[in-house]
């Protein structure tokens, strides 16, 4: 088994194209961090497909309809953004125009994505595997598209 600094705000996500590592930041999204591991240890997240993968942008995924259009039947969370900027390899809510309508769906940064900053909730970033997450297939929607195989909180690996 890995060693993890913070096992218990990390999560180890297996995807068709290899495993990420992403470091959860509880100091600047806490509400969000709790529902994505209460998620995750639910095995929510297991089988659910990248439905939409914008090259130079970014990878989404966390939609159980795998269209974009569903999330978990928890109910959806209050925004919190922050000043901390969407570059490469960080990890974003997905949300509709409504501010507080983040639910189980998010995205990962393929490369600087300023135009999100203080618009999205930041909740975690990608340590180790971001060359997987940049092998997954692009698409909007994607065909055939690549998934999550599991995502765990590592504490509990």
């Amino acid at each position: 088994m890995a060693e993890y600094k913070d096992a218990e705000n990390t999560l180890v996500m297996e995807t068709t194209k290899g495993e990420v590592v992403i470091v959860l930041r509880s100091d600047l999204a806490p509400g969000h961090v709790t529902r994505i591991k209460e998620l995750a240890r639910e095995g929510f997240y297991d089988g659910i497909v990248f439905h939409r993968v914008i090259d130079g942008f970014m990878a989404q995924v966390g939609c159980p309809h795998g269209t974009g259009t569903g999330g978990s039947s928890k109910p959806d969370l209050k925004a919190e953004f922050s000043g901390e900027p969407h570059v490469r390899g960080i990890c974003s809510m997905a949300r509709s125009q409504m501010p507080d309508s983040a639910n189980s769906q998010f995205f990962i940064c393929l490369d600087d994505a300023g135009f999100l900053d203080r618009q999205y909730t930041v909740w975690g970033k990608v340590a180790t595997g971001m060359d997987n997450v940049d092998k997954i297939k692009k698409g909007e929607p994607v065909s055939d598209p690549d998934s999550i195989i599991s995502m765990k909180v590592a504490a509990d690996l």
